[in-house]
């Protein structure tokens, strides 16, 4: 009898040791599970992290891409901030009968300016060009290649349907001696301070491969409001809008 009892205790032992066994071990499975699976939530959080911040960056990133102007049949435009803005350089030309006259507001405006530098002491003058036809830049450029050959003149000059000019939007302005405005505290004031006007000062120092031309101190093209977006950018209006720029199309 006492040899069965032994025999029964014995088995129970085994029996509970290799309970305990399993559920150790089931234990361990449990854990082993569990850190993978946290693994897979980190590398996740951490790949969705990634993502996001990538996504953040490249929207914030500055666009390289060139906008395309579109194109009415008279000229090239883009959308600016406040509204349509007209491009005019030698890759975008106007139609030969595009005709607007003086803008009335740019016109007001440029008076305004005009004013202000006269009252603080500058040598302008009432007399300024303005508005041109495409005829009469045709005999101006025509005068000038003539006089100067054409590689020569269009570095200061513009085509017949290539000028700013003949939006009525741009106007070269003189001192009282009838030159063009080339003094250098008048013309550092008119880089300055046009756009309190609506205007920027059209082909800057040092940019003639963007715009097509050699600096023109003197040459003021009118925007309007967002022109004061354009001189804290320090970019011309092709760099600004992301139109292209530069040399003819030949």
């Amino acid at each position: 009898m006492k040899k069965i009892l032994s025999t029964l205790g014995l088995l129970i032992l085994i029996s509970v040791a290799l309970l305990g066994c399993r559920a150790k071990k089931e234990t361990t499975q449990s854990k082993t599970s569990s850190s993978q699976a946290s693994s897979s939530v980190k590398v996740a959080n951490s790949s969705s992290q990634s993502t996001s911040q990538s996504s953040i960056e490249e929207s914030t990133a500055p666009s390289s891409a060139s906008t395309q102007a579109s194109y009415n049949g008279s000229y090239y435009s883009v959308q600016g901030k406040y509204g349509e803005v007209i491009i005019v350089n030698k890759k975008h030309p106007l139609s030969s009968s595009y005709a607007p006259g003086e803008d009335p507001t740019a016109v007001a405006a440029f008076w305004q300016l005009v004013s202000a530098m006269q009252e603080i002491g500058y040598s302008v003058s009432n007399n300024y060009s303005g508005f041109r036809s495409y005829e009469t830049q045709s005999g101006l450029y025509n005068n000038y290649v003539a006089s100067d050959g054409q590689a020569s003149a269009d570095r200061y000059s513009a085509r017949p349907g290539y000028s700013e000019h003949q939006t009525g939007l741009a106007f070269d302005l003189t001192d009282t001696s009838g030159a063009l405005l080339t003094e250098y505290n008048a013309s550092q004031w008119l880089i300055q301070n046009a756009h309190h006007y609506g205007f920027v000062v059209r082909y800057l120092d040092g940019k003639e491969s963007i715009t097509g031309y050699m600096a023109e101190s003197w040459h003021i093209r009118y925007i309007g409001q967002e022109a004061t977006d354009i001189y804290n950018s320090g970019l011309t209006l092709e760099e600004y809008y992301g139109v292209p720029g530069g040399g003819y199309v030949e």
